[in-house]
């Protein structure tokens, strides 16, 4: 049985102990939101594997490379967008490189299922494809 990376498995007690820290460590890092777990019905924090990933992974920046918190919280900011970005484009290759389109002489675009051609109206016909980025 599999569970999600992102589940809130551990209470802040089990997460300090799990990335080697103090609970007190990890109330400052969700105030300051370098990790931020989700919260239980009664507001408790709950931390994933993701987070306490992300917390060894704080703990090593700060000892190992001597970045302050300010640092290491801009670092996170830019992974993340860097995550969303490459999320973004994965999405938009799947998108323009699947699809052919071609428009009639009215100017209709029309999507065409792939190995069928346009019908052809009289006119000028034009079909577009993405070019290949394998």
């Amino acid at each position: 049985m599999d569970i999600d990376d992102d589940a809130p498995l551990y209470v802040i007690s089990v997460a300090a102990e799990l990335a080697g820290m103090h609970p007190q460590t990890l109330r400052q890092y969700d105030r300051l939101g370098i990790v931020t777990p989700q919260r239980a019905r009664g507001r408790g924090r709950r931390y994933s594997r993701r987070d306490v990933d992300s917390l060894r992974e704080v703990q090593r920046l700060s000892q190992d490379e001597g970045i302050n918190l300010a640092g290491i919280r801009r670092i996170i900011e830019l992974e993340r967008e860097l995550a969303r970005t490459r999320d973004e484009l994965r999405r938009l290759r799947a998108f323009t490189t699947a699809r052919v389109f071609a428009a009639d002489p009215s100017g209709e675009v029309s999507e065409l299922a792939p190995g069928r051609r346009p019908r052809r109206s009289g006119g000028a016909l034009v079909i577009w494809r993405p070019p290949y980025r394998g």
